[in-house]
């Protein structure tokens, strides 16, 4: 059966002058056989009838199947991070790589796309049996990588829970997420990450930190507070008594992190602490 959606081998049955019709090997000469065009400007130069030729399948502008010799960056099941060409009043157009773009849904839409940004998307076929791109990509993600703890990934955002987190597909690929508490700053659906693995869970499932390790993330803090204060000649008007709000929005980081920071600063005399905020010794 020739799959829609699915790069495949199939093998030339008979020539027209528009192109070559291509079938499955056990149809090759049935008048019966399912067959399907391959436009002539993609034939290969002598191909003969039995000849295999590898092509992906999808459907033209006239809603028709055809084979292409064009590959495409996404197939049916598959994920891949696409650029929006254009947003109308169907729904958003990709670029997946072939001559008719490929169609986002405003229902397969998990926030309201832009130009030129870029998402996380899986290929799917509708009702319709056509072919179109979604955002709701989580059971496309899979649980069977091969990281362990305090691996740095890289991934993709395709999701937020505000209780939760953000979920992020790592590598586009594997099922990951970073909880409420390990964020430093706001992320957007389509936005690259990196970041650290905290935990395999059992179902494969990857925790994620955009914090480094303990100790080190205390360093990079500690070098933040001390820019922000050269920047600031010498003075801010935070200290350990400021609100998580106000310290976070400030300085990328937990209020405990910054109260670990500055207390090693101190500690180390780089710093004074006083009701006002802090200061450079």
């Amino acid at each position: 059966m020739i799959e829609l959606g699915r790069k495949q081998i199939l093998y030339v049955d008979h020539k027209t002058d528009f192109g070559v019709y291509l079938c499955e090997l056990r149809n090759i000469g049935k008048k019966d056989g399912e067959c399907i065009l391959l436009p002539r400007k993609q034939v290969p130069v002598e191909c003969e009838k039995g000849d295999p030729i590898e092509v992906f399948v999808y459907k033209d502008s006239q809603d028709r199947p055809i084979a292409t010799t064009n590959m495409p960056k996404v197939t049916l099941g598959e994920l891949a991070v696409l650029e929006v060409l254009d947003v109308t009043k169907i729904g958003a157009f990709l670029d997946w790589g072939l001559e008719k773009d490929l169609l986002l849904p405003f229902s397969e839409q998990v926030v309201k796309v832009k130009k030129g940004e870029k998402y996380l998307v899986g290929l799917y076929v509708d009702k319709s049996e056509r072919m179109c791109a979604t955002m709701k990509v989580y059971d496309f993600l899979r649980t069977d990588g091969k990281y362990k703890k305090d691996d740095v990934v890289h991934g993709i955002v395709f999701g937020k829970n505000p209780e939760y987190g953000v979920f992020v597909a790592v590598d586009s690929l594997y099922n990951g997420m970073i909880s409420k508490k390990e964020m430093v700053r706001e992320l957007r659906i389509g936005e690259e990450v990196e970041a650290r693995v905290t935990e395999v869970r059992d179902d494969g499932k990857l925790n994620l930190s955009l914090r480094e390790k303990g100790h080190i993330q205390m360093d990079i803090d500690s070098v933040k507070i001390m820019q922000k204060l050269s920047d600031n000649e010498g003075f801010l008007p935070y200290h350990d008594k400021s609100s998580p709000d106000q310290i976070r929005q400030e300085f990328g980081m937990s209020k405990n992190e910054f109260k670990r920071a500055i207390g090693r600063l101190y500690k180390n005399r780089k710093i004074t602490i006083t009701d006002k905020g802090i200061e450079l010794v």
